[in-house]
């Protein structure tokens, strides 16, 4: 299988990430990817050939192996991988639509297509819900399909067309059980570090709502106290103005009057 496609997907999300996404794209890139490439496809790669079980009735090895594996554990882990990094493929999508708007607008309608604000934050959240649960439904998938994440030596088998219960051993036991283990502590870690992610995000966007609102109450209050300060003054103006013309009339009068002036003389 080629795993090109998702190692663009990856390179190309790793542009609009935050620090703690490009760990996680790290994690899935290194512990994921490449050890299931490298290592873990080989490790399964003829399970059902070395699948034996200590009878040779016809069919009845072919049904025992399908009971106990009724999806390759293998598979199933490449289908994870593909499941949890698809989301975000969304991430790239929303960037480039962006772009492409500005394009046929010929105008610049974003400070910058890639930065995590307004529909591209809810996208990128999103695809991180989207992950998270991917990551928790493949997990129970597992523990459900095969019992745990053990592999056993020995399992024993009486599904028809067997005659009796039979042993069956499973090849390189082991060596599987390694490889599922560091499978299910790397999808551990890509949860929490989702979780971490998510919180990360919606705590830096609160904070800026915050600031935000903070700042436009107090730039309203400043405002507000301009004006009120405007309209005392002006007030003031108009009432000083107003005795300024009482005491002129009052002099005016004076000096037309002889009477007045003589007795404010006595």
């Amino acid at each position: 299988m080629s795993w090109g496609f998702l190692r663009d997907i990856l390179s190309g999300v790793n542009k609009y990430s935050t620090g703690i996404g490009r760990i996680w794209l790290a994690i899935v890139f290194i512990f994921r990817l490449l050890v299931y490439v490298v290592a873990a496809e080989h490790v399964w790669k003829n399970e059902q050939e070395e699948f034996d079980c200590n009878i040779r009735q016809p069919g009845c090895e072919n049904v025992c192996f399908d009971h106990f594996f009724p999806v390759s554990q293998v598979r199933l882990w490449a289908l994870q991988l593909i499941m949890v990094s698809t989301p975000s493929l969304l991430v790239v999508l929303h960037v480039a639509y962006r772009e492409s708007r500005e394009k046929r607008h010929q105008t610049k309608l974003y400070k910058d297509p890639g930065s995590m604000d307004g529909g591209l934050l809810c996208t990128y959240l999103i695809s991180l819900l989207s992950k998270t649960g991917f990551e928790i439904g493949f997990l129970v998938l597992f523990y459900k399909l095969y019992g745990g994440f053990n592999v056993p030596r020995l399992v024993k088998c009486n599904m028809s067309p067997c005659p009796n219960t039979v042993d069956c051993y499973i090849s390189k036991p082991t060596e599987k059980k390694v490889f599922l283990y560091i499978l299910v502590v790397t999808s551990c870690l890509c949860i929490v570090l989702n979780v971490i992610e998510f919180s990360y995000l919606i705590f830096k966007h609160s904070i800026k709502c915050c600031l935000r609102s903070y700042i436009k109450k107090a730039q309203d209050s400043k405002h507000d106290h301009k004006k009120l300060n405007s309209i005392d003054n002006n007030g003031t103006a108009s009432i000083l103005g107003n005795n300024s013309t009482t005491v002129f009339s009052f002099h005016e009068a004076d000096k037309n009057n002889p009477m007045a002036i003589s007795q404010y003389e006595e």
